[in-house]
């Protein structure tokens, strides 16, 4: 039996118990559907050893290696993974494009008794429709952008906007980076098929009668990038720009990224990967202020010298409506109050681009 997945909401209210990815541990690594367990019938050596075999010697005896390997597989997985599985348990079981692995994970399973359906189309089925929310469709909500230079509190903004009930897409969230080459976070980024994927599936949540809110962002956030149908809106979006005076964003900074200062090696790489871009007295200036804990020097600096000049030549080149909103409180309450503010012009700024939403 094959499940048949035509839209990305079907993801939220999938009739089955657990998702299964049979496909090897490199491939679930790489991309998977949302909320798969990775059980592989084959792992990455495995997979490489019975595709040589296919390609350059014989596909019978490539099939019979497999599926040597796969009942081995399958077997381990039946008494770790899967020991304390009921007996009415529905898994949806996929590979690369819905054929022999899942396929034969599936027929095991319900010899077993369990109510196993393998995915149509496998993982690629997945992928057509994340490349056609993401690349190809147009965006379904109107957008507006939540600007401003490094420090002014977007990200936390974008958290209580959120929390007020507005709808947002953290793209830094969903890209697991700060958005600058400060900004890495523990963990590192996701593929950039996963960042799609991850994505895709917050389009498809959106109320295409209410605006969205989105961090202003270049087109690359750390190692992955924002994607055509994505970035398309976001360069015409009216956009609110907070005006943050420097010393509160730098006291801001100082906290948002404690995690990068209490461990002085990774801000010293972090400083030296600026090394491209400035001249090698400004470097070692840096590396004096951080190796003597003037942190908010520091952060001051580097506004100044790296960031807003980028910020301001960026955001030059936006030909769209701009709301300044000047701001002077970034500690949790003044967050908040920053977030009202923001909720309140939300329906003038559309109104003035033309792009209201339709009434719901």
């Amino acid at each position: 039996m094959a499940f048949r997945l035509d839209r990305l909401a079907d993801l939220d209210a999938l009739p089955f118990d657990e998702v299964i990815d049979a496909r090897s541990p490199a491939e679930f690594a790489e991309d998977h559907l949302p909320g798969a367990i990775s059980l592989p019938v084959l792992d990455n050596e495995e997979r490489a050893r019975v595709g040589t075999i296919y390609v350059q010697e014989s596909r019978f005896r490539a099939r019979r290696i497999g599926a040597a390997l796969v009942a081995r597989n399958v077997a381990r997985h039946l008494e770790g993974a899967l020991a304390d599985r009921p007996g009415g348990w529905k898994p949806l079981v996929y590979c690369w494009r819905g054929g022999q692995r899942s396929g034969s994970f599936a027929l095991i399973l319900r010899q077993v008794g369990w109510r196993a359906e393998t995915l149509e189309g496998g993982w690629k089925s997945w992928r057509r429709l994340v490349v056609r929310a993401v690349q190809e469709d147009p965006f379904p909500a109107p957008v507006v952008l939540l600007d401003g230079n490094t420090g002014t509190g977007k990200t936390e903004i974008l958290a209580a906007l959120a929390r007020r009930g507005v709808q947002v897409i953290d793209l830094e969230g969903l890209a697991n980076h700060r958005g600058s080459l400060l900004g890495a976070r523990e963990g590192g980024q996701p593929s950039q098929k996963m960042f799609e994927g991850r994505l895709a599936m917050a389009v498809s949540r959106l109320d295409p009668h209410r605006p969205v809110v989105i961090e202003a962002e270049s087109s690359r956030i750390g190692k992955v990038s924002i994607p055509p149908a994505v970035w398309k809106a976001m360069k015409v979006a009216p956009r609110i720009v907070l005006d943050v005076p420097a010393g509160e964003r730098a006291r801001y900074l100082v906290r948002a990224y404690a995690d990068v200062i209490a461990d002085r090696d990774i801000l010293a790489a972090r400083i030296e990967s600026l090394r491209p871009w400035h001249a090698r007295e400004v470097i070692e200036a840096w590396h004096e202020m951080a190796r003597e804990g003037r942190f908010e020097a520091l952060a001051a600096d580097l506004m100044v010298r790296h960031y807003d000049a980028r910020y301001a030549r960026q955001r030059a080149r936006a030909e769209v409506p701009v709301q300044i909103l000047p701001h002077d409180d970034l500690s949790p309450a003044g967050i908040e109050a920053a977030a009202a503010r923001i909720e309140a012009l939300l329906p003038e700024l559309l109104a003035e681009t033309g792009v209201a939403p339709a009434a719901g």
